[in-house]
């Protein structure tokens, strides 16, 4: 059985600025530009049976609005109409209104049970979509930039059972064979599950491709399913399609279906009822193992060797146990007996007195370990002076214990530490496994639309950017930026809806859930002198936080970064914030 390699992230110390002293807040005005909507964005509330915190995660929190990252400064939405608007920029000063480039064929409002309709910009040149009402489409948009007025054709449309929204989307050309892979998510209910929420995350992993040039059909040629119980921070299909990876507190894993999911099922049992190999016990002086024999077994059948630092055991003539000992023994001074209860124990004596040992023989996970009642009282009488009926004993004394009440919100790390995981998409198996431990995730971007999403995470109170790259399987992620303590910066944020930067890593934002906008810039050097008084030295650098607060009463409902403007939309507006004039 193949095991998945436990990886580590490397950061870049070059990128890291242990002397960075915060951010001075700029009242310098940010120009702000405000379009009013034709028609509201088609924003769908969560209902009454959506209760949980993974759908407030998946579907409440939802980002309306989409940008494409193959052309710059080109933002879209979906409204109550079923259209899909466009805002491309050429000059703030100029604004158009946004445009219709496609409406969906269905009318969403006469489905009760839909979710929000998403939209990934797969390549340059296609489009995925979903209208949330379970029907999965393909588009092909010809080039997009530049307010192209090319009409956007369906080349796939396809009903795919419960409502979905998408996550992320690749475009493949292998041997003239043209595939779309996309990943789309689901929460489903679970009626077996008595102890947890009643609902699982399912992912799927959708390939649609057309054979050849003159085929113009394309029908699904792969479904694969994911499970888990935590809707993930991050998950992205290798630019390849080889694989997958995801961010999230629970582990997912590929399902099967039908007859291999049953055989699986069975195997699995099979598994959990098999019953270890041989028990072993051991005290300072010895070691005693123990092994059920099969029936009519005399002791001509047996043949035991007793080497200083290796056994071996042979019961009718085949290997039943052999291997290197954890430490030397007696080999002369050991034996072994036939039970009245036709089984065979062994007696092993240590060379080295008082040494306990972890394991038996090095490697070996078929036997079963047995502590007896004396060693465990032993080992927790060793450990009393670490433990006390009061929660303070000695509230006096040089060190005091740490008090809780004192922690900040943003000092408290969650209880339950996330994983990143790469999924091989041929074995459909875990290949590599990343710890964050208290590394916190906190946003994701598409820095090169050629590549994976890059994602960010909290290191100490920085907020580094990670770019993942799948063809380097020694060292798959990238340290790439560091915003400087922004991860402590951020947890002080307590209504903060969603987060971003510019893919040039000139800034990053956040922005609550209504009316304000937060930027924090990158350390640039000063046009003027400034001096540290504490430390008696001059300052190069200054890093600026600013604040915008947009003139609504509607909560936002999408944000987006470029490298120099911030999109936000509400229900009735979007705004435009222009961050960066010098480019």
């Amino acid at each position: 059985m193949e095991v998945a390699a436990n990886c580590s992230l490397r950061v870049k110390r070059p990128l890291l600025d242990p002397r960075f002293e915060g951010y001075k807040l700029s009242l310098e005005p940010l120009p702000c530009y405000q379009l009013e909507l034709d028609a509201a964005v088609a924003e769908v509330k969560l209902r009454d049976d959506q209760y949980t915190l993974e759908h407030m995660h998946a579907f409440g929190m939802y980002n309306y609005l989409h940008c494409d990252s193959w052309y710059q400064d080109s933002v879209y939405y979906i409204d109550n109409l079923g259209r899909i608007m466009n805002l491309t920029v050429m000059l703030d000063t100029a604004l158009g209104k946004p445009r219709e480039v496609f409406r969906l064929p269905a009318d969403l409002t006469v489905y009760d049970n839909r979710l929000c309709a998403s939209i990934h910009f797969t390549s340059s040149t296609w489009v995925t979509l979903s209208d949330g009402t379970g029907r999965l489409y393909l588009i092909a948009t010809d080039e997009r930039g530049n307010n192209s007025s090319k009409k956007w054709e369906i080349m796939f449309n396809e009903e795919l059972g419960s409502p979905f929204i998408i996550i992320h989307s690749i475009s493949l050309l292998k041997d003239e064979e043209h595939s779309i892979a996309a990943l789309l998510l689901r929460i489903e209910k679970e009626e077996l599950d008595m102890k947890g929420s009643g609902f699982y995350v399912s992912l799927e992993w959708v390939t649609i491709s057309k054979k050849n040039k003159d085929n113009k059909k394309y029908e699904i040629i792969k479904h694969e399913i994911l499970r888990g119980k935590s809707v993930p921070h991050y998950a992205a299909l290798e630019p390849d399609g080889n694989g997958l990876m995801i961010v999230s507190y629970k582990s997912f894993q590929f399902i099967q279906t039908g007859q291999d999911l049953e055989e699986n099922k069975n195997e699995n049992m099979s598994e959990k009822i098999k019953e270890p190999l041989y028990y072993w016990q051991q005290t300072e002086d010895d070691l005693t193992i123990t092994t059920q024999l099969p029936e009519d077994t005399t002791k001509e059948d047996i043949q035991v060797q007793f080497l200083p630092d290796h056994i071996s055991i042979v019961l009718n003539g085949q290997l039943f146990l052999e291997g290197k000992l954890y430490s030397s023994v007696d080999h002369e001074s050991s034996t072994y007996i036939i039970k009245e209860n036709n089984s065979l124990e062994i007696s092993l004596i240590k060379k080295n007195e008082g040494l306990t040992w972890p394991e038996l023989i090095v490697g070996d996970k078929q036997g079963e370990f047995i502590r007896d009642s004396a060693q465990c009282a032993a080992i927790a009488e060793r450990l009393m002076h670490l433990t006390s009926e009061e929660l303070n004993p000695n509230p006096d004394k040089e060190k005091p214990p740490c008090n809780a009440q004192e922690l900040e919100e943003c000092d408290i790390f969650f209880e339950e530490s996330s994983s990143l995981c790469r999924f091989d998409g041929n074995t459909l198996k875990t290949t590599h496994v990343v710890n964050l431990g208290s590394n916190e995730y906190l946003f994701s971007v598409i820095v090169d639309p050629k590549e994976m999403p890059c994602f960010s995470l909290r290191h100490d109170v920085d907020a580094l950017l990670w770019q993942p790259h799948s063809s380097k399987q020694d060292d798959m992620w990238e340290h790439i930026a560091t915003f400087n303590a922004l991860g402590y910066v951020q947890a002080s944020k307590r209504d903060k809806k969603f987060f971003a930067c510019a893919p040039n890593y000139s800034y990053a934002a956040l922005c609550e859930c209504l009316r304000r906008v937060f930027i924090y810039r990158q350390p640039t050097p000063m046009s003027t002198v400034l001096y540290n008084r504490k430390e008696g030295r001059q300052v190069g650098q200054v890093a600026k936080q600013q604040v915008a607060s947009l003139e609504t009463n509607d909560a936002i409902l999408g944000f987006q970064a470029t490298n120099e403007r911030l999109f936000v939309l509400t229900a009735k507006n979007l705004f435009l914030i222009k961050i960066n004039t010098e480019n």
